[in-house]
């Protein structure tokens, strides 16, 4: 009888031991060591701003005041927009027709137009080119009140490579007379920026 006891309390211990066994192990017990984030490795992309472009839809139009007198201008160019590279040789045509307030039947003249470029990129605004300058050939100037109108086409020449836009500077000098059919005239000057995105020239460098 005591040995069929011995036999029964080993298969008991043997029991407990293969049932702790199956237990979880005590460092799956321990709560994990959280991980650092790995750094990204990419880094911000920073995106250029649009170049300004006042021709980008063709042509622009612009209302200036000299004195009594009122100009319309309207710029454009020949050449499209993505041919204007630094090496091409760039046309800017105008056409300008006054006004004047009040209107007692004096004329006005344009004595001289002129464009001065001046090209630039984001951090750098380079020397401007040489001014280019239509200087009236009559007495007094072109006539240019209203219905007669003055037109000039311009051209922009190289600009350096990196480049990226182009100021044009014109200035309009007027002879207003005094009144009707006096030979006395009184000066007026209009001046207006014009800026032009300046495309990136050709792999093969023609601009063709």
């Amino acid at each position: 009888m005591r040995t069929m006891r011995l036999a029964a309390a080993t298969a008991i211990v043997g029991a407990a031991v293969v049932l702790s066994g199956c237990g979880p192990s005590p460092w799956a017990l321990q709560s994990p060591t959280p991980s650092a984030p790995a750094p990204s490795s990419s880094a911000p992309v920073v995106v250029a701003p649009p170049v300004e472009n006042d021709l980008s839809s063709g042509s622009t139009q612009r209302d200036l005041t000299a004195g009594a007198v009122k100009a319309a201008v309207n710029y454009w160019s020949e050449l499209r927009m993505d041919r204007w590279t630094p090496n091409a040789v760039k046309p800017v045509s105008l056409s300008l027709v006054t006004t004047i307030t009040p209107n007692d039947g004096q004329k006005v003249y344009l004595q001289k137009a002129t464009m001065l470029a001046v090209p630039a990129n984001a951090t750098e605004t380079f020397p401007a080119l040489d001014p280019q300058t239509d200087e009236a050939t009559v007495k007094n100037g072109y006539l240019v009140l209203k219905p007669y109108s003055y037109s000039q086409t311009f051209n922009v020449g190289q600009v350096p490579e990196s480049a990226t836009y182009v100021t044009l500077q014109f200035t309009f000098d007027f002879l207003v007379q005094t009144k009707p059919k006096s030979d006395e005239y009184a000066k007026q000057t209009a001046t207006d920026t014009v800026t032009v995105a300046i495309a990136a020239q050709a792999a093969s460098g023609t601009d063709g």
